[in-house]
Formats: structure tokens, sequence, C-alpha cells
């Protein structure tokens, strides 16, 4: 308990101090006419989630030190990504590697699953990347996402539950600063990328040591938005899918209707926690009751972002 309360009295300091400081060296998000918001803003303020991690590694005599090691190596490079934007080309391979480390860490085996595993990843990756387009919603939706790996670990004690409370910890500082009408800044590559590797290595190591394919429904609102709208881009458009878009359901909800941006992020994370209940109940049961509880998820969310799509076009 006393090292939460430091923990959290560090983050608070440091987030402080990264405010002032990108604000005299210019580490500023400007907007175009693709973005959410309309004034210049602090950008990289998510440098919290990854110092959480490595103070959590420092607290706990550097517990998963290959999974450390792929937060700290991508979050470098993710925070050189917020001050100089870099070409794709020289991100990819950091992503990869950093999830190479981790299912190193996990222990996965080479074979089919871990190719599919290597894939997956660097897409979760970028999945929270791209969502990170109005303020709250990562924080919130992230907030909501690890509740639903903390009762279930608590459960079945896979992870040390202090990894989880200090990426909540540092998400909730985060959300004081960004959980607002005009944010005082935002997370920034370093910030999504760095709690999308967390969340994917917490998915990724509860699914391989439960054989549970439901894991996945912890992220689903995420997951719904993200690949509709890809596929979405590469049917109907001739969009590369690396440029910046507002094709996603929170942007039009957003742009559209108008919706503010705080509005907006409650509601994906109240859905997630609904369905975090859903996966909790279900997680343990036989293998064909899971997949058949993941399959109408997935039919739900995809029906319901087709329904949205129309609507708000309309």
């Amino acid at each position: 308990m006393e090292n939460y309360f430091i923990v959290s009295i560090l983050l608070v300091f440091l987030s402080f101090v990264y405010l002032k400081l990108a604000i005299k060296f210019k580490i500023i998000d400007k907007p175009n006419e693709r973005s959410s918001h309309s004034k210049i803003t602090v950008r990289g303020g998510g440098i919290v989630f990854p110092i959480a991690i490595i103070l959590f590694s420092l607290f706990n005599n550097f517990q998963y030190p290959f999974f450390i090691l792929g937060v700290l190596l991508i979050s470098i490079v993710s925070f050189l990504d917020d001050i100089y934007t870099l070409s794709s080309k020289i991100r990819f391979p950091f992503q990869l590697i950093a999830v190479i480390l981790i299912l190193y860490q996990i222990g996965i085996p080479l074979n089919a699953l871990y190719l599919i595993s290597l894939f997956f990843g660097v897409g979760i990756i970028n999945m929270f990347n791209f969502m990170d387009g109005i303020n709250g919603i990562t924080g919130m939706y992230c907030i909501a996402s690890l509740l639903g790996f903390y009762f279930i670990n608590t459960n079945e004690s896979i992870v040390n539950n202090s990894l989880i409370i200090y990426a909540l910890i540092s998400l909730l500082i985060f959300g004081f600063f960004n959980f607002r009408k005009k944010a005082l800044f935002f997370a920034g590559d370093i910030g999504s990328i760095s709690i999308g590797l967390l969340i994917f290595y917490l998915g990724m190591y509860f699914t391989y040591y439960l054989s549970s394919p439901l894991i996945i429904g912890l992220i689903i609102v995420y997951g719904a938005d993200a690949t509709n709208t890809l596929l979405y881009r590469k049917l109907f458009t001739k969009e590369s899918v690396l440029d910046p878009h507002r094709h996603h359901i929170y942007q039009k909800l957003v742009d559209v209707k108008k919706m503010s941006h705080l509005q907006v992020s409650i509601i994906y994370a109240s859905i997630q926690l609904l369905v975090n209940i859903v996966v909790y109940k279900t997680y343990n049961l036989d293998m064909q009751t899971q997949y058949f509880t993941l399959s109408i998820l997935v039919t739900i969310f995809t029906l319901l972002y087709i329904y949205l799509f129309k609507k708000i076009k309309a």
C-alpha cells in the first residue's frame, strides 16, 4: 500500500514537470482538418504509463524483465515519434521487437500460434494508437479494460496484480489532465502505444494460460470500431490505412452528432464494463460455450457498428 502512495505522488509530480517541459520545448499537437480538437495542446502526456510500468519493475525485483524491456524500447521510439513524427518504416521494426519480447516473456512456442500472435500484437498496439483521438477516451477505456483483467486476475493470480494497479493509478492521474473539455495534454504515441502493449501482454498471457479465447472480449469495443473501420477503408475508400482519418464511430459521434468528447468516452468505457461482466462470468466455461459467447458478442458489435455508421452517414 505504501508503494502505491509513493507511485501516485511521483506520477503526479512528474506529470506537472512534463507539462511544463513540453510547453517549453514545444512538444505539442497542432489541430488540422482531421483533428477532433481545435487548439494547440501538449502531446506525450501518456509518458506516465511506461513510467508507472518501470516503477512497478523497480518495486517488484525487476519482475517480467523482457516485457519491461519491450515497454522501454517502444516507449523511447514512440516518444521520438511524438517529437519528430517518424516514418512507419522506423516504428514498425521496434513494435515487432517489443511484441517478440512479450511472447518470449509469456513462453509461447515457435509455431503457428506464435506467428498469429506476432501479427495480432502489432495490430493491437496500433489499434490503441488509432483510437486515441478525443479527450478522455484512452484513459476511460483503458481503465475499463484493465478492471476486467484485474478481477479475473484476482481469481487466477496469473500476473502480479500490482502491475495492473500501477497502470490504473497512472491512468487516473493522466485523466486529471486529459478528462476535461479542454485537455491539458494528450496521451501521444508514447501513451497509447505503451498502454496498448500492456493490454496486449495481459490479454495474451491470460488467453494462453487460461486457454480462454473469450479474454479478447475485454477489448471488444475498441476492436469492433477499429476492425470495422479498417475493413471499410480497405473496401470502400482509396485511402492508405496508415493515413489519419475520421471514419471511426467515436469520431463521427463527435464531428457529426456533436456529442462531447467526454460523453463519447464514457459511453465506450461503460459498454466495455458491461461486456467485462459477461467475460468474467463465462471465461472459465467449456470451450464451446466460450466460442458461442464470443461469436454472439462479435456479431452484436459488428451489426451495431454498421447501424451507427449508416445512421450517422444518413
